[in-house]
């Protein structure tokens, strides 16, 4: 009797221990659209500027230097996406709804040069032509600021921890880590070579794991072991997304407050610069009165007229 208790405890096991393997077996996802995050839809919702501004991005590098984090053996595979100048083209064309930027083409210039230089080599053989004929190849659109910067940090390990329990044979465990990415973004005159404003953005990067065992001895002969967890890592991808995201947003607001660019609305733009300078740290809550949020039609017509009467700032 007590070898068939012992054998029938270790069925039990089996069983349970084979359905949860079976709960970790997922169907194949289709390819799916990102989720709209916090930063993305505040870069769509933006209000709109007063003039569209074209820029251009050349290089937007991996500048941190950082490998991918390994406790058991080293890898060549970087910490951040290397992809980070195409998440930027990206932010700066849906930043509200696609009316704050044009983005030209910078990043493969050589690409778009050669096939301009075929349609002008192709229109003179075939249709003789001897000069270029604007209406076929017209100017190329060309930027008045540059948009430069780049993934400057990538530190791992910058807070560890985690908490555990055991009562006779059955314990819990929880571990976390966080790491932070960091991204610059600086504008760029082209008229003078200026830089006329430059942000930096961090964020972190948190990766959590929780599990369970149990271990007991269900006879003198038998061992009971089950085992358990799970861990959950935020994608690099997408904390690299929200950062530039962020970076794209601190960018407009301070080239907005250095009278460089500006809102269509002139009663919007002051509030969000007011909010952004409090996130920032530079302007105090409490003293910020009631007017400055112009929740009157009298304040807005008076920060109206006074931003009109602003001078603003060449490029």
């Amino acid at each position: 009797m007590k070898f068939f208790g012992s054998k029938y405890a270790m069925a039990i096991a089996l069983i349970a221990l084979v359905s949860g393997c079976a709960e970790f077996q997922q169907e194949i996802e289709p390819a799916k659209l990102p989720e709209i995050t916090a930063t993305r839809s505040t870069l769509l919702s933006l209000a709109p500027p007063k003039n569209r501004v074209d820029v251009a991005i050349y290089k937007f590098e991996d500048l941190s230097g950082q490998y991918k984090p390994s406790e058991n053996f080293q890898t060549l595979s970087k910490a951040v996406s290397q992809g980070g100048g195409s998440v930027l083209i990206k932010a700066l064309r849906e930043t509200g709804d696609g009316k704050w930027f044009r983005v030209v083409e910078r990043t493969n210039l050589n690409n778009l040069l050669q096939e301009r230089r075929i349609i002008q080599e192709m229109r003179q053989v075939y249709l003789k032509e001897k000069e270029i004929n604007p209406k076929a190849l017209p100017p190329m659109l060309f930027a008045g600021v540059i948009i430069e910067g780049g993934v400057v940090g990538y530190d791992s390990n910058v807070e560890t921890g985690g908490a555990g329990a055991a009562l006779l044979g059955v314990g819990a465990r929880g571990e976390y880590r966080r790491d932070t990415v960091s991204v610059n973004l600086r504008a760029v005159s082209v008229k003078s070579g200026e830089i006329l404003s430059s942000v930096v953005v961090q964020k972190s990067v948190l990766s959590t794991s929780i599990g369970a065992n149990v271990f007991r001895y269900v006879s003198s002969d038998a061992i009971l072991e089950l085992e358990t967890g799970t861990t959950a890592n935020e994608p690099g991808l997408i904390a690299l997304t929200r950062t530039i995201e962020k970076a794209v947003y601190s960018l407009i607001m301070e080239m907005t407050h250095r009278d460089y660019w500006e809102f269509k609305n002139h009663v919007v733009g002051e509030n969000l610069i007011n909010r952004y300078l409090q996130e920032d740290g530079r302007i105090d809550p409490a003293s910020v009165s009631d007017q400055s949020y112009h929740k009157d039609k009298a304040s807005a017509k008076i920060l109206s007229a006074t931003s009109a009467d602003k001078p603003k700032k060449t490029i």
